[in-house]
């Protein structure tokens, strides 16, 4: 027994003999959201570091109050980056003796301040173990992302030695990959910075090597963070403009879309089904509008693998997006300055935003501001303003007036019916937190010599927050699929809501149109068995990338990002089962509790008329494909997804018939022109 003991000792002290600890500068931790970085230099070691004999521990004490506030990362002297930890402690003060280390066995993101123990972090240290030198200097770069909170370095340090995690190598995907190198610079809110990005994508089933050339898209591209509280959060998104050589804009289509060169990669580190987002934007879509189109992808910034990313259109005006009329700042006067104006609900500021002169029925005392999207409001003009201003008024006055109900005089007048339906269904299922406070969007149309031009709700926007129970309000933290979230102001929230849908509810007419759209999508786009299907097939498509997504940023089975009350599964497939129950609950609420009646529906919904409708179905296809359209098709193209045209036809009419039997299965790209020359394009899905 003593032989074993002094065994052990003397593996212990051969250990400690064969590590290395350097110290590093210590200093005060700025909270401007700049860059603080503490260097310390590594010297006199067996290089290059690797699993035998590498960075195995970083260790610091720092003085702060409210942790969350901090984003803390590792640079090694050859610009490998780890995020060790960022937005974990809540309040709690301090970060005392803390140390990371790959063979711990609890996380950071469970640990409470002030962590004076040895965690895994949140990144894996073992990526430093590269093949790369160790030597030169180390710099421990930490974030405040917060203001009103200081703090200090007190001391820090890295530790190498035997034993040392492997690297996590990235090497190929059945996703896109894109590829990001900064030269060296640091991505940060504003401004933005130019950038190389390259997209990888060799068709439906074949491997996307990160060793590829950039086959999709290869060019320089604008690119800063994006977002409020998603900013915060250990990974990052990114707004993203594509730009020539000589850095103009830049239109091109990635990945089937249709061309721009405003885009977006949006992060998945606060949903870990990542499709809130996109199951959301295709129910909007399949009711007949238009919402925002996104590929999944693989990010690589900088040789440094990120995860899974949604590439997505941007909101914007376009005759791909928001298809309204372009407004310049010279139509200020007759139908020309009429439309189009996209507003939205959202944080602002008195140089961004008007206050509407009536307050929430339902909260009289809040004030509600609303936003200047198009134009913006560096660009809109006082005239357009005082319209835009002015119509809203009008239409706020006819909603709260005693003939609020009467088609000719009351809301109707003034707003599109179906698409505030629509929208209210698609956020009401989601129960989404934002969906009528924040992030909520409308656009106006153009007035003709004949008719006003209507108040479209949507495009429908940001669901990370929803889809889910959280503690945020007793309205969202309900586990029976229970609460209307268009009571969002009964939260008090950051972003007060005008409450139309208050007052829009009072209408039994309104309430009947609800019923009867609600009724129509349940029997199909929103049946138990349509929405099983998408989110079974997602789940199978991204099943190889999730397991690196969550390898990457290790929360998976831990509440991060949004607060949950229920508790975190510990598996992908324990995630999407949780998906499909908390689905199940919300479905059987509403079906109980949506108002109205279906006496005297008509058959199916009416789409907006101020451009093209398209519905392809069924998608996925066996055998035959149908495309319908509300107008006409003047131009229908098939292609395969490396662009390869299938099928291409002119003067199609109303309706679009292709027997799919003989195509391969796989992802194909389906282009429709209607007769206002807007286009479409939309992923088709062959599986026989």
């Amino acid at each position: 027994m003593r032989r074993k003991i002094y065994a052990l000792l003397f593996v212990f002290v051969a250990f400690l003999a064969h590590s290395q600890t350097f110290s590093g500068a210590v200093g005060a931790v700025s909270d401007d959201g700049q860059a603080n970085d503490f260097t310390a230099t590594v010297s006199g070691l067996a290089n290059p570091l690797s699993a035998s004999y590498g960075l195995t521990q970083v260790c610091m004490t720092i003085n702060h109050t409210y942790d969350s506030d901090l984003v803390v990362q590792l640079i090694s002297p050859d610009g490998t980056l780890v995020n060790l930890f960022s937005g974990v402690g809540g309040s709690g003060d301090n970060f005392s003796n803390t140390c990371l280390n790959q063979a711990a066995s609890t996380s950071i993101n469970v640990g409470a301040a002030p962590f004076n123990a040895v965690f895994k972090p949140q990144e894996s240290i073992g990526n430093f173990n590269n093949g790369n030198s160790s030597l030169g200097q180390w710099i421990l770069r930490i974030y405040d992302v917060y203001a009103a909170d200081a703090g200090t370095v007190l001391n820090w340090s890295v530790t190498f030695g035997p034993n040392a995690a492997a690297p996590f190598v990235f090497t190929s995907s059945n996703l896109p990959i894109v590829t990001i190198n900064t030269a060296g610079q640091t991505i940060v809110d504003s401004p933005s910075i130019i950038a190389n990005m390259g997209i990888i994508y060799n068709g439906v089933g074949a491997l996307n090597s990160v060793t590829d050339v950039p086959n999709e898209y290869n060019g320089n591209v604008a690119i800063q963070y994006r977002g409020n509280y998603s900013q915060s959060l250990p990974q990052k998104p990114y707004a993203i403009e594509l730009r020539d050589a000589a850095n103009l804009e830049l239109n091109v289509p990635l990945l089937g879309m249709p061309l721009e060169h405003n885009w977006c990669l949006i992060s998945n580190y606060n949903d870990k089904v990542f499709m809130r987002n996109t199951l959301s934007y295709k129910l909007f879509t399949d009711m007949g509008h238009y919402a925002t189109r996104s590929q999944y992808c693989e990010v690589v910034l900088n040789g440094s693998y990120q995860g899974i990313y949604m590439l997505m259109e941007t909101i914007k005006r376009d005759n791909n997006r928001v298809n309204i009329s372009r407004l310049d700042p010279t139509e200020i006067a007759g139908i020309t300055v009429t439309g189009g104006y996209i507003i939205k609900n959202d944080y602002f500021d008195a140089s961004n935003s008007w206050p509407l002169n009536y307050h929430p029925i339902d909260h009289p005392n809040f004030n509600v501001n609303l936003v200047y999207d198009y134009p913006k409001p560096s660009v809109i003009v006082p005239e357009q303003k005082t319209y835009i201003q002015t119509f809203v008024d009008q239409f706020e006055t006819a909603l709260y007036g005693a003939n609020y109900a009467d088609p000719l005089v009351g809301y109707e007048r003034y707003i599109d019916v179906d698409s505030f339906i629509d929208y209210f269904i698609v956020n009401e299922l989601s129960r989404n937190n934002d969906g009528f406070k924040k992030s909520s969007y409308f656009y106006k149309t153009k007035d003709t010599t004949t008719s006003l031009g209507k108040l479209y709700a949507g495009p429908v926007w940001d669901f990370d927050w929803a889809w889910k129970n959280i503690p945020e309000c007793a309205i969202f933290a309900a586990t029976d699929g229970s609460g209307w979230a268009h009571h969002i102001n009964d939260c008090n929230p950051d972003v007060n809501s005008p409450g139309w849908y208050i007052r829009l509810l009072q209408d039994p007419n309104f309430q009947n149109r609800l019923r009867c759209r609600w009724a129509y999508f349940r029997s199909n786009s929103m049946s138990d068995a349509a929405l099983n299907t998408f989110i079974d097939q997602t789940a199978l498509y991204l099943d190889d990338a999730q397991a690196r997504h969550f390898e990457k940023w290790g929360n998976l089975g831990i509440s991060t990002g949004t607060p949950e009350v229920d508790a975190d599964p510990a598996s992908f497939e324990g995630q999407i089962t949780k998906f499909k129950n908390w689905i199940n609950l919300r479905l059987a609420w509403l079906d109980a509790n949506i108002p109205g009646t279906t006496e005297g529906c008509a058959l199916g919904v009416s789409f907006p008329s101020e451009q093209p409708r398209f519905r392809i179905y069924p998608n996925p296809v066996s055998n035959l494909l149908t495309v319908t359209a509300t107008t006409g098709i003047t131009q229908i193209t098939l292609t395969d997804s490396l662009g390869k045209v299938i099928r291409s036809e002119q003067t199609v009419g109303e309706i679009w018939l292709y027997d799919t039997s003989q195509l391969s299965n796989g992802m194909y790209f389906i282009q429709i022109k209607g007769e206002d020359a807007s286009t479409e394009t939309h992923k088709v899905v062959v599986m026989h």
